[in-house]
């Protein structure tokens, strides 16, 4: 989400054709459609996300079978009704989805920045598929897969939030808009907090394994 919202407001600063340095009426409303544009999206996001979280955390402990998604569904199905069951899987559904489109598009900004290699469409979404696909194919129970690939995720972390912070807080890749001071130390005790907790996620995976 980090890469994809960095390009998004790159290329809509690109497009007003403005400069990190100058103060136009256009740059600013331009900054706060983009305020709103993060706002609104990550609250749609993180909404749905807990909503999922709460629901199971208040009606699954102690049922047996809900360690998978589909043991997750059917209890629910059971104990609330199908059409809570129905707004879960659509909840996940919602959110798988989201997923890939960030993932597709900040992976090929990610390609096109760095290795100047720029994919076709079609192309590029057949090749996301393609792992997911060979997973579910090698009989990879589907839970399973998630978690891990979850955790394989959590490496990336540190590689998004560094850069973010340095970057944003230069005055020569930001001009008059890198972040304020406090902004930066939020940003920097933020940072660290998620590479701690990510960091204990593998630590407790490989305790635990």
């Amino acid at each position: 989400a980090i890469y994809a919202h960095s390009a998004l407001a790159r290329d809509r600063f690109t497009a007003a054709g403005s400069h990190p340095d100058d103060r136009g009426v256009g740059v600013e409303r331009l900054l706060r459609a983009t305020r709103w544009d993060v706002t609104i999206a990550l609250a749609i996001a993180g909404t749905v996300n807990l909503a999922i979280l709460l629901l199971a955390a208040a009606n699954l402990p102690g049922v047996p079978g809900t360690d998978t998604l589909e043991g997750a569904h059917a209890a629910l199905a059971s104990g609330l009704g199908t059409a809570v069951a129905a707004l879960f899987a659509v909840g996940l559904l919602a959110s798988g989805l989201a997923s890939t489109a960030v993932g597709a598009y900040a992976g090929a900004e990610i390609m096109q920045g760095l290795l100047r290699v720029r994919i076709p469409l079609l192309a590029r979404r057949l090749l996301t598929l393609i792992p997911a696909i060979a997973i579910l194919a090698a009989g990879v129970d589907p839970t399973t897969a998630l978690i891990l690939s979850q955790v394989v995720l959590s490496f990336g972390i540190p590689f998004a939030l560094i850069p973010l912070v340095a970057f944003t807080a230069r005055r020569d890749v930001l001009g008059a808009y890198r972040n304020r001071a406090w902004t930066t130390v939020a940003g920097c005790l933020a940072a660290a907090f998620l590479v701690a907790l990510n960091g204990l996620l593998l630590w407790l995976l490989v305790a635990g394994g």
